[in-house]
């Protein structure tokens, strides 16, 4: 095939063609349990990394190298494939590393042994991220290794638990100049239903400790008079939320959500909330989960239930993530819970509040070429409308990108769906999304390209 852009019927054709083998490409590297966490052995996910770039020779891709910095397992996988002259530059992300398996006995198949059925692939991984690596192979075989933009995939092997490689984009943006930058780390609200990420929470860790006393008194001979830190750091923390369960701390940025969003039937079975534990909060949904903040006590230090102390503690500390608005710094936010929490003085009692690690999150610019060319894509590959969505939780390679290429798009869009089941067990690849995800892939190219010439 030639880089002339492929019209809509010979991609769906061609996808077609296609996905069988896209299906087996998804297996094989599945049955890697390819885990960059620290103490993981390393031999898996290198073999995931050799798997990948066996992929893109598979595909014709001549030129491909890799970046390996100081406390990285595996190399990120950088390979370009030119485009004609004068076209964009599409930059294309995702991972190869996968989250564990957790408790097997949850799983209804081996994690690491994908089974497939009419319909689907389940199996850890499928779905988050090594769909999208074959749909990214896909895309590119339709073209013949001669596409209509110029294409540079960057594929990392330490995603899930973070590597000095987020510091790279920032420290070399020459690496990374795109016209739009596509993060395939993401998918659909619902099965069927095209949309676009464009935004990213922030993220904060708040760490807040009460200390009473020099240290533990007997229960029965102290307790009464004697301040417990634990029930004064209760105190505290029960004060963040309403008797609704909304976040009533000042200065954190909460607006009203628009775009595509779960209904609250759809919310609870994905939460699989309990019959008759109500949601908690106030206001629309997706303001809730997407363009608002959320706290979540993460760490609490008490004796556990099983070995009880008859004792007023003297010291209590608990750890609190903050999600952040995607477009409040991160920081900012912090310091405004910590200001909340130091005014608190449960029992007139001082709390020693600090704020940890902080990330902002994204919101990413739509109307742009790239915007509106995904949308185009999205529209023929579902044959449907494309929402937008946001994520409640981090991406930090996205910010890292912004960092290094604020005037690229970010266009985040991929193979799974909001019932996928990522990081949990029985993750889920529709064999359906897939072949559209190539559809869509391949479609934007073209439909970037064709801005370019206009």
């Amino acid at each position: 095939m030639s880089s002339d852009p492929l019209g809509d019927d010979a991609i769906a054709a061609g996808a077609a063609r296609l996905l069988p083998t896209l299906v087996d490409d998804v297996v094989r590297l599945s049955r890697i349990a390819s885990v960059a966490a620290p103490g993981s052995p390393p031999g898996p996910l290198l073999e995931a990394h050799d798997e990948v770039v066996a992929l893109l020779r598979r595909a014709g891709v001549e030129q491909i190298d890799q970046i390996l910095l100081d406390g990285m397992t595996a190399p990120t996988i950088v390979a370009d494939v030119p485009g004609p002259p004068g076209a964009p530059t599409v930059l294309m992300y995702t991972h190869y590393d996968v989250v564990p398996a957790g408790d097997e006995a949850l799983w209804s198949s081996p994690p690491y042994e994908p089974v497939v059925t009419d319909d689907r692939v389940v199996g850890r991984g499928v779905a988050d991220s090594k769909a999208n690596i074959a749909a990214m192979i896909g895309a590119l075989e339709l073209y013949g290794t001669k596409p209509p933009v110029t294409l540079r995939f960057v594929l990392e092997g330490h995603e899930e638990f973070g590597s000095v490689f987020e510091e790279h984009p920032p420290a070399s943006p020459e690496t990374y100049a795109a016209d739009a930058i596509v993060i395939a780390d993401v998918g659909n609200v619902r099965p069927g239903q095209p949309t676009l990420t464009i935004g990213l929470r922030g993220s904060v860790t708040v760490t807040v400790e009460a200390r009473t006393l020099g240290s533990d008194k007997h229960s029965g001979q102290f307790g009464g008079a004697a301040p417990d830190a634990r029930t004064a750091l209760v105190r505290a923390l029960a004060a963040l939320h309403d008797d609704q369960g909304a976040l009533v701390v000042p200065g954190l940025r909460r607006d009203p959500w628009t775009g595509s969003t779960y209904s609250d039937d759809e919310f609870r079975e994905l939460g699989e909330v309990l019959d008759g534990v109500p949601l908690v909060g106030d206001g629309d949904l997706g303001s809730r989960i997407w363009s608002g903040p959320a706290v979540t006590i993460i760490g609490f230090d008490a004796p556990p239930t099983t070995a009880p102390l008859n004792a007023v503690a003297s010291s209590a500390k608990a750890v609190l993530n903050l999600r952040v608005h995607p477009a409040q710094p991160a920081q900012e936010a912090g310091e405004a819970l910590t200001t909340f929490l130091r005014g608190l003085k449960p029992f007139g009692i001082e709390l020693d509040v600090q704020v940890g690690e902080a990330g902002n999150g994204i919101l990413a610019a739509t109307g742009g070429p790239a915007f509106r060319a995904a949308e185009r894509a999205l529209r023929v590959a579902w044959g449907a409308e494309p929402g937008t969505m946001a994520l409640g939780g981090s991406i930090p390679i996205v910010m890292s990108f912004h960092e290094a290429q604020p005037a690229a798009e970010k266009i985040l869009f991929g193979a799974s769906d909001g019932y996928c089941n990522m990081h949990g067990p029985d993750e889920r690849l529709l064999i359906d999304e897939l072949e559209r995800t190539v559809v869509a892939m391949a479609t934007f190219w073209r439909e970037l390209a064709a801005t370019k010439e206009s």
